[in-house]
């Protein structure tokens, strides 16, 4: 199997972070902060310590500011219903995942929202959002990378304009967590949300947020914390607040491992791995008659993702071509971000899209690239992905 399909999972995984999980679950399978024996103290040590590599990855002061979630969509869904008051007033793109778009329709009535339209291949002006500003706005909620087309969208320039201006900064940091240098400092990020299982090479069922001190958010869940237990209220104090039930402490081992082998093998060897990968797959389809790719032109910067039309061809068809012909692995649809795709005008037709990770090769770009040229010229009616999302 060639697995073009990172943007959604990031497979395979390091296998230090199946060894990290195995003896998870074989030494350390005690439920972390409830009890005060040994095991459990372990578990404690094992979640403590991811928290301080996440803290040292996005230069994060304050560990106990990372919170463990189930995804970047908890993440989010947290961040984005406990900042929010009614009549407040939100910017966000025409870029943004579902996970960003559905919980702000879900408070619809409640807040206002102005969705700032970005150019055809996904990019967004800043003054466009400066423009946007109003008495009444609370926030600026962004992705940093789009999953749909890979464009890198202003952080900086945005955290700067979101920080003069006294509102809140939340980004969606689902396609560049683990690929892209984010600095929450220095980007003046007061929320950010990721999740732990594609760049960070983590297992699914992880996630972080990080809630900075200009943020006082409404716990999203109460329950136990471990702590506090007498109190009727969930307890002030963070993590705690945030974190109520279970922990996911064997996910949250597997994703520590991730954390260390992008810190072993360098966060700018991967990046430039990624976009020798990426550049190879423009160059192959600027080559090829018939193929219309989307997002930032060849040569400039983007995610490791790259979306694309076969002229003629239904986009769901060539993904399933791709899967059962050729056993390669990729993502046809809309990417659960319809707004992307009516800015870039596939809404309709949707898109192929290919991800890329650190352990894809350059030969399986040219195999795949073979595959394409052979599926542009065979009959597709009858195949389909059997997914339309």
């Amino acid at each position: 199997m060639i697995y073009f399909d990172n943007a959604a999972t990031s497979w395979p995984k390091p296998q230090e972070v199946l060894d990290a999980m195995r003896l998870c679950l074989e030494q350390t399978g005690a439920n972390p902060g409830r009890s005060g024996h040994q095991m459990a103290l372990a578990a404690g040590r094992l979640v403590d310590e991811t928290r301080a590599l996440i803290a040292e990855l996005f230069n994060i002061p304050q560990p106990d500011r990372i919170i463990f979630t189930l995804n970047a969509t908890d993440a989010l869904n947290t961040a984005i219903k406990g900042m929010l008051e009614q009549g407040d007033h939100v910017i966000t793109s025409s870029m943004e995942h579902n996970s960003v778009t559905r919980p702000l329709y879900g408070l619809r009535g409640s807040i206002k929202v102005t969705k700032i339209r970005c150019a055809p291949d996904g990019t967004l002006d800043p003054q466009e959002v400066k423009r946007a500003i109003r008495p009444d706005t609370r926030a600026v909620i962004m992705t940093h990378a789009s999953n749909v087309t890979g464009t890198i969208m202003p952080v900086q320039e945005i955290g700067e304009l979101a920080r003069e201006h006294g509102l809140i900064f939340l980004v969606d940091a689902a396609q560049s967590a683990g690929i892209l240098d984010i600095d929450v400092q220095d980007m003046q990020i007061d929320l950010l949300a990721m999740p732990g299982h594609k760049g960070l090479m983590g297992p699914p069922g992880t996630g972080v947020l990080y809630v900075g001190e200009r943020v006082n958010l409404r716990p999203f869940r109460e329950g136990g914390s471990g702590s506090w237990s007498a109190d009727a209220a969930q307890p002030e104090a963070l993590p705690e607040k945030y974190e109520s039930g279970t922990l996911n402490t064997v996910g949250i081992a597997g994703l520590g491992a991730g954390i260390k082998f992008i810190r072993t093998t360098g966060l700018a060897k991967i990046r430039e791995h990624e976009n020798k990968l990426v550049q190879k797959l423009l160059e192959g389809l600027h080559n090829m008659p018939g193929i219309k790719i989307f997002g930032p032109g060849l040569g400039e910067e983007r995610a490791p993702v790259v979306s694309f039309l076969v002229k003629g061809k239904d986009s769901q068809a060539v993904g399933g071509a791709l899967d059962r012909w050729h056993n390669i692995a990729c993502r046809a649809g809309l990417h659960c971000a319809p707004d992307a795709h009516r800015t870039l005008g596939t809404f309709r037709k949707k898109l192929v899209r290919f991800s890329f990770s650190y352990f894809n090769r350059e030969e399986e770009i040219d195999y795949a690239l073979q595959c394409l040229r052979e599926i542009r010229k065979r009959d597709l009616s009858g195949v389909t992905e059997g997914c339309n999302c």
